[in-house]
């Protein structure tokens, strides 16, 4: 007998010893009527969840509430007086870019986005995510001087020439280079990727934002468009949970009108990317009329239920901005306290609907429409992540005990 057959015989002899005496073991416990306990390992607590929880816990309302805002701002180069005192009354989670913040290039860019950053920490404590939308192709702000992104539907045309692994190769590495670009001007968040794939819903609004009609291709395409950001120190916000329906939501309603087994299909991508390390996904307007008659930005069902509960999602849940026309005739503020109460953590907002979102939240703190817990829930979440992507490095358990 060679030494290898001789090794697999001696674990076979010895696993059917242990399977006899744990049988034993289990029916003498059994005639005794002693139980058998198995102890659990002890969960592993990451400390980043315990300095968020702290900061959130030093914070008041006033603070809390601001953090789960992500404003637009005017100015390209420097911001004007306005804006300055907008977000110093009303410190915001996060400030969204357009192309008209970003047209004055790239030295410009990062003065403006500096000023900011500097002036929101000032107020605060906590560092703002400067965010915007880079899926790639037409979806750019940039107008010089940043690395292009080819349209999502490119990679899907270059894999019916290509190996899956080449494609998905040049895919993070086209992600982590514009990352990097965009993240040596101050930006650490992008509204990317999509991770819904093309059915004929869906066709006519994302048309070349898509990765294309295959929902495994998609998933490990959005999976890998991430690992390039997050290398770069950009999170990613992936969009749009569920699902997208229709024209653009932005002038029209969006209802995904399936079955139940169809519509888990088609957030297979977005639960293969919460496995593969998605830590913001934005919630649509969308109505999944087998699930919920809410839109899924303001459904407990959809947000909680579903998105967290069945798919394990414990990152930040974004709402799109509620002035589309698929949010229905709710005001943007009032529309903001129901998200949030339903599971939101972050809004968008326009810059005229800030101060009235922000006195909104804190006005259903008072009256009980949204409770302490949610609001300090919604608010550790975002300050979780910003210490997970360095942006509060002078945070520590000590510091702020």
């Amino acid at each position: 007998m060679n030494r290898r057959h001789g090794f697999k015989r001696i674990l076979r002899i010895n696993a059917d010893y242990f399977i006899y005496f744990t049988f034993i073991l289990l029916f003498v416990s059994c005639i005794r009527g002693v139980p058998v306990s198995i102890e659990e390992p002890e969960p592993v607590i990451d400390p980043l969840r315990l300095i968020a929880a702290e900061i959130a816990l030093s914070m008041d309302d006033h603070l809390l509430a601001a953090q789960l805002l992500i404003s637009g701002i005017d100015g390209n180069e420097n911001l004007p007086h306005y804006t300055v005192n907008a977000l110093t009354e009303i410190p915001a989670g996060g400030v969204m870019l357009f192309r008209y913040n970003l047209n004055a290039g790239n030295d410009n860019s990062r003065k403006l986005l500096t000023q900011v950053s500097s002036l929101i920490t000032n107020e605060s404590g906590i560092p703002p995510f400067i965010a915007v939308d880079h899926e790639g192709g037409t979806v750019n702000r940039f107008q010089r001087g940043v690395a292009t992104l080819p349209a999502a539907s490119f990679y899907w045309e270059l894999f019916q020439s290509s190996e899956s692994d080449a494609v998905l190769e040049k895919i993070e590495v086209d992600s982590y280079r514009a990352g990097r670009e965009i993240n040596e001007l101050g930006i650490n968040m992008n509204f990317a990727p999509v991770a819904e794939y093309l059915i004929k819903e869906n066709r006519v609004f994302l048309e070349r934002r898509s990765y294309g009609p295959d929902p495994y291709f998609t998933a490990h395409s959005a999976a890998a468009f991430i690992r390039g950001m997050e290398r770069a120190g950009v999170i990613c916000v992936v969009k749009h949970f569920p699902g997208s329906a229709g024209p653009d939501p932005h002038y029209a309603a969006s209802v995904l009108d399936m079955e139940k087994d169809e519509i888990n299909k088609l957030v297979y991508p977005f639960s293969f990317a919460i496995n593969n390390g998605a830590r913001a996904i934005m919630a649509a307007h969308t109505v999944v009329p087998v699930i919920d008659s809410k839109i899924a930005s303001l459904s407990p069902i959809i947000m909680q239920n579903w998105l967290r509960g069945e798919l394990g999602f414990d990152g930040i849940i974004l709402s799109d901005d509620f002035i589309m026309t698929a949010a229905g005739d709710l005001s943007p503020e009032e529309a903001a306290v129901l998200s949030i109460a339903a599971g939101s953590d972050m809004i968008l907002v326009w810059p005229a609907h800030l101060k009235k979102t922000h006195e909104a939240i804190l006005a259903a703190l008072e009256d009980g429409r949204l409770s302490h817990e949610r609001l300090q829930d919604a608010a550790q979440r975002v300050i979780y992540e910003k210490l997970r992507m360095g942006l509060l490095v002078h945070y520590s358990i000590e510091s702020i005990e």
